[in-house]
C-alpha cells in the first residue's frame, strides 16, 4: 500500500479556505452556491472556457465583480487561491486536477476522477508525487440514510446478496445522450460506490449485459443487468435504466441486503428497514450530506490531515468497476477486476508525461495493494 499523507492546510470557520471552481455548467453552479454558502470556503473565482458563461454564473450568484478566466491554476496563482473545485467534463479531469496538484493547490474533483481508470490512477500517483490531496466527491457517500443501512448489515451475519434497482427517465440532451454507455459510466458508479462501502469489500470479478430499449432517446445502451463478486463472497447485483418512465425509484436506487439472520431494505428517500430476528445497536449517522458534506470532509482532512472517503486512491476501485462492467458487456464475458487494473496500469505508464509521476506508477507492488489500504 502506498503512503497517503498531503500537506494540512490552516482553514475552517475562522479562516475560509480560498476556492477556485472550474466548471460553470450546471453542475458547476451547484457547486457554486455550494461553495458560497459554507462558512468554511471563500470563493475568489470562477474557470470556465466559455468566459462568458463564467461571467453569467458570477453574476448569478450576485457577484459580477469576481474574477473569472479560462485556465485554473493562473486564475488562483492571481488571486492567492488555496484549493480547486474541479467541476468540468470528464474528460478534463486528469489535465486540470494534474496541473492544480503540481502548482501546489489541493483538489476536490467531481466523479468520476477521470474518463478513464488509467488516467486515474495516474491521478493517484500525481497526489503522491505532488503531496496535495485529490479528494472525489462521491456525494452519495454520506448519506445519513445509507450510513444507517450499512449499520444494519452489521447486525446480518454474513451478507448473501446486495441489489439496487436503478429506473429513472431524464432527458439531459447534451453529452449524455451521446454515449456508448450512459448509465454504466455516468450514474451506476454512484450506486457501485455505495455497495463498497455498504459491504465493506472491493470487486473481484463482473458480469454485466447492457442493452437499449426501442423506445431510447439515448444513442447508447441506457439500460444494464450486472452482478459484481465482492471479496468476502458477498454478490452485489444492479438492474438499472435510464428510459425507464413510470413508477421511478429515488435518484439513490431502491436497495435489499440479504443475510443470514435476515434482511435490510431502503428506497433511497427514507430511512432504511430492518427485518430480522436481532436488536439492533444504535445505528451510525452521517453528520454530513451531498456535495455540502464532500466539501465540508474536504476542509476538515485539509485542517487535519485526515484521509478521507473519496480520496483518489479509495475511490478509483469504484471507477474499476464501471469499467469491468463496460468490458463485460462489450465482450459478453465474466471480468476479473484485477485484470482491468493492470490493463489500466499498462496504459498509464505507457502514457504518463511526467517522469516523477511515472515513477511512482512504477514503484506500486500492484495496482490492488496501491489503492486498497
Amino acid at each position: 500500500m502506498t503512503h497517503r499523507t498531503h500537506r494540512i492546510i490552516g482553514c475552517g470557520p475562522e479562516n475560509p479556505l480560498r476556492v477556485v471552481v472550474v466548471g460553470a455548467g450546471s453542475m458547476g453552479r451547484q457547486w457554486l452556491t455550494t461553495v458560497t454558502a459554507s462558512p468554511e470556503t471563500e470563493l475568489v473565482g470562477i474557470v470556465d472556457l466559455d468566459l462568458a458563461a463564467a461571467r453569467r454564473a458570477a453574476a448569478d450568484l450576485g457577484r459580477p465583480g469576481l474574477p473569472v478566466g479560462s485556465d485554473a491554476v493562473a486564475l488562483a496563482a492571481g488571486n492567492g487561491a488555496q484549493a480547486v473545485v474541479n467541476v468540468t467534463v470528464p474528460e478534463a479531469h486528469h489535465p486540470v486536477t494534474t496541473a492544480a496538484l503540481f502548482a501546489g493547490l489541493p483538489v476536490l474533483g467531481e466523479k468520476p476522477i477521470a474518463d478513464t481508470l488509467a488516467r486515474a490512477l495516474s491521478l493517484a500517483a500525481a497526489a503522491e508525487v505532488s503531496g496535495e490531496l485529490f479528494m472525489v466527491s462521491q456525494s452519495r457517500r454520506w448519506n445519513p440514510q445509507l450510513f444507517a443501512l450499512r449499520g444494519m448489515l452489521r447486525e446480518l451475519g454474513a451478507i448473501g446478496t446486495l441489489t439496487t434497482e436503478f429506473f429513472k427517465a431524464p432527458r439531459f440532451g447534451g453529452f449524455r445522450e451521446e454515449m456508448a454507455f450512459p448509465l454504466l459510466v455516468d450514474m451506476a458508479i454512484h450506486a457501485f460506490d455505495a455497495a463498497r462501502f455498504l459491504l465493506g469489500a472491493d470487486p473481484v470479478a463482473a458480469y454485466c449485459q447492457a442493452y437499449n430499449p426501442s423506445w431510447s432517446w439515448y444513442e447508447g445502451d441506457a439500460a444494464a443487468s450486472a452482478v459484481f463478486e465482492m471479496a468476502g463472497r458477498a454478490h452485489y447485483a444492479y438492474n438499472g435504466s435510464w428510459c425507464s418512465p413510470g413508477a421511478e425509484t429515488s435518484w439513490n436506487g431502491t436497495w435489499r441486503a440479504s443475510g443470514e439472520k435476515g434482511s435490510a431494505l431502503w428506497d433511497g428517500d427514507n430511512e432504511p428497514v430492518l427485518v430480522a430476528d436481532v436488536q439492533p445497536a444504535e445505528l451510525p449517522r452521517s453528520p454530513y450530506s451531498d456535495i455540502a458534506g464532500a466539501l465540508q470532509v474536504f476542509v476538515e482532512s485539509l485542517r487535519t490531515g485526515g484521509v478521507p472517503m473519496g480520496e483518489v486512491h479509495e475511490n478509483a476501485m469504484s471507477l474499476a468497476m464501471v469499467e469491468a462492467a463496460v468490458l463485460s458487456a462489450r465482450t459478453g464475458r465474466r471480468v476479473l477486476v484485477d485484470d482491468v487494473l493492470d490493463q489500466a496500469y499498462a496504459a498509464a505508464l505507457r502514457d504518463e508525461n511526467r517522469p516523477d509521476v511515472r515513477a511512482a506508477l512504477a514503484g506500486w507492488p500492484s495496482v490492488r495493494d496501491a489503492l486498497v489500504p
